[in-house]
Order: C-alpha cells, then structure tokens, then sequence
C-alpha cells in the first residue's frame, strides 16, 4: 500500500494594512467643527413618489438660501422596496400569486447653522400629502 501524505494547510494571505486603523481627514473635521459649536438641522424626507419628494426639497432648500444659511444636500438615500405576494385565488387555482410593491423613495438636507428664522418658515411650510418630514437640530 502506497503511503498517503495529508495535504498541507493552507496559509490565509496577508491584508495590506493589517489592523492599523486610519481616520479619514474629512470625518476628523466634521467631529471637530460638531464639538466646536455649529449646529445642524437635519431633515428627512420620505414619500412614495418620487417627484413630490423633490419639488419638497427644492422647497426647502429655496427657503433656506433665502435667509443665507449653507446647504447639504439633498442626499438621496437608498429606496426602501417593500414587496407583497397575495394568492390569487384560495381554493382552486392555489399556487397563483400576485406580487405587489411599493417602493419609499428618502432623502437627507442637512442645514448648517440655522437661524431662528429658518426654523420658523420650516415649521410653517406646507408641504404635500404623502410627504413624510422628521426634523432633528
């Protein structure tokens, strides 16, 4: 009987970089300009559809350049699929479905010092129906 030999095992490569971690610059100034005082509106948007969603930002964005103040945004976030199957028929036709979805289209604006009466005209906008807005300073 010919002898056997067990392969070898083997050795996972090395990552470049190891476990050295490096902070980017622009995260190191978005910290510092947070810790040195500058406030941040935050506003989120959701809808269903998407052309109501951005005739709001639109909306949002003009009011704040009116007053002066600087604008991120707006920063389409992924759409959120949310996605359904009803049978068709309960009895005889068992195995038909249907698959229905509906789709949550978001965006982010993030407005960087905010003047008291930014917040105000934000507060007394009248956006349309099927618009979501989450505000958070």
């Amino acid at each position: 009987m010919p002898a056997t030999k067990k392969p070898a095992a083997r050795k996972k490569p090395a990552r470049a970089g190891g476990a050295v971690k490096t902070e980017k610059p622009e995260a190191k100034a978005s910290a510092t300009t947070a810790a040195a005082g500058k406030l941040r509106l935050r506003i989120k948007l959701r809808a269903y559809d998407h052309k109501i969603i951005d005739n709001s930002a639109h909306q949002i964005i003009d009011i704040a350049n009116r007053y002066g103040a600087e604008v991120v945004g707006p920063v389409p976030l992924p759409t959120e699929v949310l996605k359904y199957t009803v049978n068709r028929s309960s009895f005889v036709h068992k195995n038909a479905r249907e698959q229905f979805e509906m789709r949550v289209h978001k965006r982010i604006i993030d407005i960087l010092n905010p003047d008291q009466e930014i917040i105000e005209s934000l507060r007394d906008l009248n956006l349309p129906s099927g618009v979501d807005i989450t505000i958070k300073i």
